[in-house]
C-alpha cells in the first residue's frame, strides 16, 4: 500500500512539474488497487462482526463448518459486506491485479456460503478464486478457497472429494506455517473421519489439532476440537 501511494505521488509530481501526463492512467490503476484493498479489509471486518457469537453454539458443529464461528443475532448489514467484496473484485480486475481479484472472489464465495448458506451460488466464486490463486501463486488464498470448497463437498455428502480438498488445503497451510489454519482444517477432517467410520484417524487428528491450536493460542478452534472429539 505504501509503495503504491509513493508511485501515485511520483506520477502526480511528474504531471504537475514536468508535464508528463502519460503516467496518469498508471496512477488511476494504483489508486484503484489501494481502494480495492481497503474495501476488502472493510468487508472482512464486517464479516468478523457477523460471526461474533451472541448465542450458544448449535449442537451440530459438523454442519456448521461453513461458519468459522456461529453467529447469533447480528447488527451487521450483510448486504453491505457483499457490496464491499464485489466492488473490490471489480477494481482489482480493472487494475489487472489477478492476485487481489482471487482474494475478493474468495470472499464473495465465502459470503454466500457462510452468511447466506447458499453453496450453489458460492461454489463458482470459490472455484474461480482457486483457479486464479493457483495462477498467481497465492498459496494462502488457495488454501482458503480449497477449504471452503471442501466444506461445500462435505455438506453435499461427497466425503472423498471433501477429504481431498481439505487435505490439499491443509498441506498448503503446513507449508506456510499457518498453524491455527491447519488446526481449523483438522476439525473438518475429524468430522469426515467420523462420517467415514474411521474412529482411529479421528482420534489422531483430534490429538494433533489440539496440540496445534494450543500452540497457536487458537482458543476458539480448541472449543471446536473438543466438540468434534465428543462425537467420536
Amino acid at each position: 500500500m505504501d509503495e503504491l501511494m509513493r508511485q501515485v505521488d511520483e506520477l502526480y509530481e511528474r504531471a504537475i512539474f514536468n508535464g508528463e501526463y502519460d503516467g496518469l492512467p498508471a496512477a488511476d490503476r494504483a489508486l484503484d488497487t489501494v481502494e480495492a484493498r481497503l474495501l476488502l479489509q472493510r468487508g472482512r471486518i464486517l464479516h468478523c462482526r457477523f460471526l461474533q457469537p451472541h448465542a450458544d453454539p448449535p449442537e451440530d458443529v459438523d454442519r456448521s463448518q461453513s461458519r468459522a464461528e456461529q453467529p447469533g443475532e447480528s447488527h451487521v448489514d450483510p448486504v453491505e459486506e457483499l457490496a464491499y467484496f464485489e466492488r473490490a473484485a471489480d477494481l482489482f480486475r480493472g487494475a489487472g491485479d489477478e492476485r487481489g481479484e482471487a482474494e475478493a472472489l474468495f470472499w464473495i464465495g465465502c459470503f454466500h456460503q457462510v452468511v447466506r448458506d447458499d453453496n450453489p451460488t458460492a461454489i463458482p466464486f470459490l472455484s474461480q478464486a482457486a483457479d486464479l490463486s493457483r495462477k498467481t501463486g497465492d498459496q494462502l488464498t488457495l488454501s482458503y478457497a480449497l477449504r471452503h470448497l471442501g466444506i461445500a463437498a462435505h455438506m453435499a455428502d461427497d466425503y472423498p472429494k471433501a477429504r481431498d480438498l481439505l487435505e490439499e488445503s491443509t498441506a498448503l497451510r503446513r507449508t506456510l506455517n499457518f498453524t491455527a489454519g491447519v488446526a481449523a482444517n483438522l476439525v473438518g477432517l475429524i468430522y469426515l473421519a467420523i462420517a467415514q467410520n474411521r474412529p482411529d484417524d479421528a482420534r489422531a487428528l483430534a490429538a494433533e489439532a489440539t496440540t496445534l491450536a494450543t500452540t497457536s493460542g487458537a482458543t476458539k478452534i480448541t472449543e471446536q476440537i473438543e466438540a468434534a472429539r465428543s462425537r467420536i
